[in-house]
């Protein structure tokens, strides 16, 4: 937090200000839908006390403005909020992000990404311009990157010189064990010297110059080994940022594909609900525009050939409105790209009479053609159910787009289908670079990164809560016991004699499973470029690829499904260690910004920190274990901060545990509401003083 105090709330704000520019799009459709306000005043107002957290006050002035636009129309009375009061909204997410882009840090390396380098649009632009602006500050499309950022050619051949550049340095690093041999040969003629008789001129210079050409050589080897050092991290640095340039969020590509499958509906009046999953997964730019040419076919596809006519589908005991869900995930070393559709899945008979017409088979063959064989027929190209020709079917040219585009990647395609269910085209492709946000952690002096996407909660983990059962050792986590497994079984590591007080626990999510993962002590996160691990070295299931950290060393990347796969196979030793003392505070925000900026404050302090979301998660929380200190939010869905207090104060365990309320409300009768409620103490977010929270903290843990 100290480099950059604001990198939490730029990455909460960006999502807020996205989720704020999609709903007021959703408004404009639907201006009576009083629970979409609600939840539009929510992010306005969590947007407001992040701000007021980091002391961005015309950030919040523009937060509290837009909850001053949506007020009025909260109420079921109220009347639906008019397209003037959209227009309203959009403007303040546009000036916001303005705001947002005057905080940037200056340094590259922390604004990594083709979307902080997205320019500003002119002041006074119109609504749609303002979307498109929040839209931009959470992920650029590839238009963007390509006609205003950098010319990916460019780009490549400044990485190939970077690579170039990075071959002879390190070959100028080995050549400086020769100044080093040549230092002990100096070493050894002065030493000779030095030992032999004469007291001669002749001796003595040549004894002097022995000693010089010693010290010459020794300094000259650590200049240069000084000055290598620092060229070599400095091309990595370089090579990184170069890295980071080809990389787009996923996101970038939906866009164009929601407009396609919008288009492809009204041109065959088909009702379609466009749906994506995984846009904040980061790709190799190359990689993600050759696979959007091929999703624009799939989606297209999923439209005319799958989703049935409303009147169709309602016969069927179907909702009128079909879906088409687009998704993106990351599989080991790979990228899954999939399109979903709810329609009616491949017509196999008109499959069977196109191959008969295009002499792909025989009549007489058609009828034993079954399931896959009959679906890859499809991706063989040339080949069309529809007999005819549209400006969105008939050729035949779509899916033969995809098997090229998936085999230039090296990649693979498969075609799910179930009859009056759905479809399923799944494209699986190297990802030769893809970057991630990962948490850092350490064990045994060795730091290793996880992918943040499958991180579910972190803890400080008490030696006494490990459970060991017939079946090993586990924690619990949410109700339910899951695997432990130590991080220093991962990397090969032998368990250490040190009795250890706690772990740093993190719980990984993959596949439907949780599993909990020790290591010595959390270093954060990052956004990484990760590498995939040449082909002849062998590596853990569980480790994903490589990356490369500030001074260019190579740390190894986890696989959150290896991780599972790992802790739920094998055993997993635990050693035996002291309780700790002092109790843990629990930090209860449904801010990112708060929660992580008050984590860092308190952990600095040297306190253990549980995090929750919620006034119901904490209080699940706090009747599990004991904390103490609660430090709470007002402002939550649900069960607020007033309401918890209460509820904890009138529980006999619970009581003892001092409450400090940490809001954005500032009057009188909002500070005398919390007492009431049985407060400690209250912070207002406007006023945040670090050093009166931890004294406050002090004064009540004794």
């Amino acid at each position: 937090m100290a480099k950059d105090r604001y990198k939490y709330f730029r990455i909460e704000a960006r999502e807020l200000l996205d989720g704020l520019s999609r709903g007021a799009l959703d408004l404009e459709k639907a201006p009576a839908d009083r629970e979409l306000v609600a939840r539009l005043l929510r992010l306005a107002h969590t947007l407001k006390g992040a701000a007021r957290v980091v002391q961005l006050p015309l950030i919040a002035e523009l937060a509290h403005a837009a909850e001053d636009a949506l007020g009025p129309h909260r109420d079921p009375q109220s009347p639906p909020v008019p397209r003037e009061r959209v227009d309203v909204l959009l403007r303040i997410v546009d000036d916001v992000v303005r705001e947002l882009s005057s905080i940037e840090p200056a340094h590259p390396a922390e604004t990594a990404g083709a979307e902080d380098r997205t320019a500003g649009r002119p002041a006074g632009a119109a609504a749609a311009g303002a979307h498109a602006e929040a839209t931009a500050a959470a992920g650029p499309s590839i238009e963007d990157f390509r006609s205003v950022r950098v010319d990916l050619g460019e780009l490549d051949t400044v990485l190939d010189s970077v690579l170039q550049a990075g071959v002879q340095m390190t070959a100028l690093t080995q050549q400086l064990d020769r100044l080093e041999s040549a230092e002990e040969l100096a070493r050894a003629l002065s030493d000779h010297l030095a030992r032999s008789a004469g007291e001669d001129p002749v001796a003595v210079r040549a004894r002097a110059f022995a000693g010089e050409l010693r010290r010459s050589v020794a300094e000259t080897r650590e200049a240069l080994a000084a000055s290598a050092d620092q060229a070599t991290r400095e091309i990595a640095q370089v090579r990184g940022s170069a890295d980071r340039l080809r990389l787009l969020p996923a996101r970038a590509v939906f866009g164009s594909l929601e407009r396609a499958c919008r288009d492809a509906a009204r041109a065959t009046e088909r009702a379609v609900a466009f749906e994506t999953a995984g846009g904040e997964l980061r790709v190799d730019a190359h990689v993600l525009s050759r696979v959007r040419a091929a999703l624009m076919h799939v989606v297209r596809n999923a439209v005319v050939h799958g989703i049935e006519p409303p009147g169709e589908r309602q016969r069927r005991g179907k909702s009128p409105v079909g879906s088409v869900r687009v998704s993106v995930e990351r599989r080991g070393n790979r990228l899954a790209f999939m399109c979903r559709d709810d329609g009616g899945g491949v017509d196999v008979e008109a499959v069977r009479e196109a191959a008969v017409r295009k002499g792909l088979l025989q009549a007489g063959d058609s009828a034993a053609l079954q399931g896959d064989a009959l679906t890859r027929l499809l991706l063989e190209g040339g080949l069309t159910t529809r007999p005819e020709v549209s400006d969105l079917a008939g050729r035949g040219v779509g899916l033969d787009v995809v098997r090229e585009t998936v085999l230039r990647l090296e990649g693979q395609v498969a075609i799910q289908s179930e009859p009056g269910v759905g479809a399923a085209v799944e494209m699986v492709v190297p990802m030769s670079l893809a970057a991630m946000t990962v948490l850092h952690a350490e064990v045994d002096g060795v730091v290793v990164a996880l992918p943040l996407d499958g991180v579910r909660s972190t803890a400080f983990l008490e030696p006494s809560r490990i459970a060991r059962t017939g079946d090993g050792v586990g924690v619990s986590w949410e109700g339910q016991l899951v695997p432990f497994l130590p991080l220093a079984n991962v990397l090969g590591r032998p368990p250490t004699e040190q009795r250890r007080r706690f772990w740093s626990a993190i719980f990984v999510a993959a596949g439907g499973q949780v599993v909990a993962v020790g290591a010595d002590r959390l270093r954060g996160t990052s956004d990484v470029v990760v590498r995939p691990l040449p082909s002849f070295v062998e590596a853990h299931a569980a480790v994903a690829g490589a990356s490369l950290d500030a001074e260019g060393n190579p740390q190894v990347v986890l696989d959150p499904a290896g991780l599972v796969a790992t802790a739920s196979s094998r055993e997993r030793a635990v050693e035996e260690v002291a309780p700790r003392v002092r109790p843990p505070i629990l930090v209860i925000d449904d801010s990112l910004t708060t929660r992580m900026l008050e984590q860092s404050i308190l952990e600095s302090a040297g306190y253990e920190v549980e995090l929750a979301v919620s006034g119901e998660e904490a209080l699940a929380k706090a009747r599990a274990r004991r904390f103490g200190v609660f430090v709470v939010d007002v402002e939550m869905p649900g069960m607020d901060g007033f309401e918890f207090v209460r509820v904890t104060r009138a529980d006999a365990r619970l009581s003892v545990t001092p409450a400090i309320l940490v809001t954005s409300r500032s009057a009188a009768e909002d500070r005398q509401q919390g007492m009431d409620a049985g407060a400690s103490a209250y912070i207002v977010k406007g006023e945040f003083d670090q050093d009166r929270l931890l004294a406050t903290i002090r004064e009540l843990m004794g």
